[in-house]
């Protein structure tokens, strides 16, 4: 359960009202929204990397899923697992994110992102030895994506976990969250 109520939306400015109407029925948003203009500062910065970033949208949400694993975030590994079933993750791949690395279920691409990203959480600045084989294939655009992915998954993160946002009670596992339009 939430640590502080949901807002009612009928109290919130009009400006965040209609933009509550416009995203998908979410826990997250709808919590956000007692922030006021920070609802639309966080959306657009999450539309951003999920709609227009240049990074390999399989490459993101193994970051994505990664971050919140880590943060042991619920909400954010089940509404990213979702996005990635989407996208046609396996199962699979998918609990491997869980697992680490190491994992045989990787790719090596797929392998230097889970590095990278274990990186970048538990140490904040990368080490050369996850930055430099990613630096090597991949635009500066996509590492400057995948480091501005990754940080902003672990301020979501500790967002869902300090304000306990709770799981949709009628969310699907399988359909992607995004699917939930008001």
């Amino acid at each position: 359960m939430a640590r502080v109520p949901y807002p009612d939306p009928k109290t919130l400015s009009a400006e965040t009202q209609e933009m509550l109407g416009k995203l998908p029925k979410l826990n997250i948003f709808r919590m956000m929204a007692g922030g006021e203009g920070l609802l639309a500062a966080f959306t657009r910065m999450g539309n951003y990397i999920l709609a227009k970033s240049k990074i390999d949208p399989v490459l993101r949400e193994i970051a994505i899923v990664r971050v919140g694993v880590l943060s042991k975030a619920k909400y954010e590994v089940f509404q990213h697992e979702r996005i990635s079933r989407q996208l046609g993750m396996s199962d699979a791949l998918i609990a491997a994110i869980h697992k680490g690395p190491d994992d045989p279920a990787f790719n090596e691409m797929q392998r230097l992102v889970m590095r990278f990203t274990d990186d970048i959480v538990k140490n904040v600045r990368a080490s050369d030895a996850t930055w430099k084989p990613l630096v090597e294939r991949l635009s500066l655009q996509e590492m400057q994506e995948l480091v501005v992915t990754i940080g902003y998954y672990m301020t979501a993160s500790r967002y869902l976990e300090n304000f306990d946002v709770d799981i949709e009670g009628d969310a699907d596992p399988k359909k992607s969250p995004l699917e939930q339009r008001p």
